[in-house]
């Protein structure tokens, strides 16, 4: 099979998915997959669509996607069900030779900030999550790496445990990001972050797959998935944050998945009305989806003894990357984000995720409510033992009475149906009075809003 060709080929399932009859190359693609002609349909997506049409009793067609030893194939299949079973008419047969399993290094330092930053272990998958290389990996989760590099082609949940998942894997990316998993002996709990590579017209031609430590995670066989007392530092460690945010995160990441599958006619046609429906129920669940991470943020700064880490950081690079990371959005509205420049520096002493926790937090707020086509600015500067960063838009500014309250808990200044959740600006001054610091605002009506994040600059701890 030369990349790039075109074939068709045809085949037919009895009514319990035996492969009785199949033309080559799908024959070739079948025993790719561990099956045999004849024998159960061993190739998964099109397994998976078969059964669809046989339940349903309804002819489908859609692109479906493969992989040989060497090549990732795709097709457009049509599925026929009739009282004996299906039959299969492809066309379209494409063949593309997978990229060798390489070192991507420095690529994780600007695919994914928050995540990118504290990440144990950094690798690249394609659009069905299947590993294509990996980058840095810590000296614990070398093991891991290696055998992704090995098994490079396969999907990266053949090397890692879902904890608490006993479904199919890999399961869709939006049920799986955020979630928990185990990578071998100690138990170790990691967080999977992952983060869509978009191609052409928005298409997700990949991901970066990022795992990160829950630190004090090295957990006994008795207490494996419950936090211990001095780890109430972490998001998933309060009450809500261990016990109620993992609960919840699935199902509503379940319902934007499904929402987004209707939305965009991948389970089929649909009408523009509903389609709008279901772009509504996502929204609505990502809305919910950001309260939900909110209140687990605030579950854990709030408990007695939190302590975010004191290192030594660069405020000018966090800016930069915290710029990166919602520039889709800016560039949605219209909006320039005016950024320190590649050569400046500031060193500053505080917990970098959460830095940079507040810095999107900061951003964030100015792209909702700047006006389309202006300009917003991140500006640093050291005032003495101070490292200061300002975010400076030019939207509606505040009265001094909302100045006075737009830093309490879940105040919104009275707006509605903006997907905020009244916490963002109570944590991100909690959290910089926690690091030594402070955050402020200075504004005044229809003069847009300065948000100043001030930290220290001086030598952290030793030890």
């Amino acid at each position: 099979m030369s990349p790039g060709a075109v074939i068709v080929t045809r085949a037919r399932c009895d009514r319990s998915e035996l492969l009785l009859s199949v033309d080559e190359p799908l024959a070739a693609l079948q025993r790719a997959c561990g099956g045999t002609v004849p024998g159960r349909l061993a190739i998964p997506e099109l397994l998976e669509l078969v059964r669809k049409a046989s339940r349903y009793r309804m002819r489908l067609a859609r692109v479906f996607h493969a992989r040989d030893e060497t090549n990732a194939v795709s097709a457009w299949v049509e599925v026929s069900p009739d009282d004996e079973g299906c039959a299969l008419a492809i066309s379209n047969w494409r063949v593309t030779a997978l990229p060798e399993a390489r070192d991507i290094g420095a690529v994780a330092d600007d695919a994914a900030g928050v995540a990118a930053q504290s990440a144990d272990l950094h690798a690249r998958l394609d659009a069905e999550q299947q590993v294509l290389a990996v980058g840095r990996a810590s000296a614990a989760l070398q093991p891991v790496a290696a055998a992704m590099l090995d098994g490079a082609g396969r999907p990266w949940t053949d090397f890692c445990t879902v904890v608490g998942s006993s479904q199919r894997q890999p399961l869709h990316w939006r049920l799986l990001d955020g979630g928990e998993v185990d990578c071998g002996e100690p138990p170790v709990r990691y967080v999977a972050r992952l983060f869509p590579v978009e191609g052409v017209r928005g298409a997700i031609d990949g991901f970066d797959l990022y795992l990160v430590a829950v630190e004090g995670g090295a957990l006994s066989a008795s207490d494996a998935g419950q936090a211990t007392p001095d780890q109430a530092g972490h998001a998933l460690d309060g009450v809500l944050g261990r016990d109620l945010a993992p609960v919840l995160r699935q199902p509503i990441a379940r319902i934007i998945a499904n929402a987004e599958t209707i939305r965009t006619r991948l389970a089929g046609p649909l009408s523009d009305e509903y389609a709008g429906f279901a772009a509504d129920i996502a929204d609505a669940a990502r809305h919910l989806q950001g309260l939900v991470e909110d209140l687990a943020d605030l579950d854990a700064i709030e408990v007695p003894g939190f302590a975010p880490a004191r290192d030594r950081i660069d405020l000018a690079d966090a800016a930069r990357r915290a710029a990166g990371i919602l520039g889709v959005r800016a560039r949605e509205r219209s909006i320039a984000v005016m950024v320190p420049g590649d050569g400046v520096e500031l060193a500053a002493i505080g917990e970098y995720r959460r830095v940079l926790q507040v810095l999107l937090n900061l951003l964030g707020n100015a792209l909702r409510y700047a006006p389309e086509g202006s300009t917003v600015r991140l500006e640093v500067e050291q005032r003495g033992r101070a490292a200061m960063l300002d975010v400076i838009d030019e939207g509606p500014g505040l009265t001094p009475a909302q100045q006075a309250r737009v830093f309490d808990k879940f105040e919104r200044l009275g707006r509605g149906g903006d997907g905020g959740s009244g916490l963002g600006l109570y944590i991100s001054r909690y959290l910089a009075r926690a690091m030594g610091g402070d955050l402020t605002v200075s504004s005044a009506a229809d003069e847009g809003a300065r948000f100043t994040l001030r930290l220290p600059t001086g030598d952290p701890p030793s030890g």
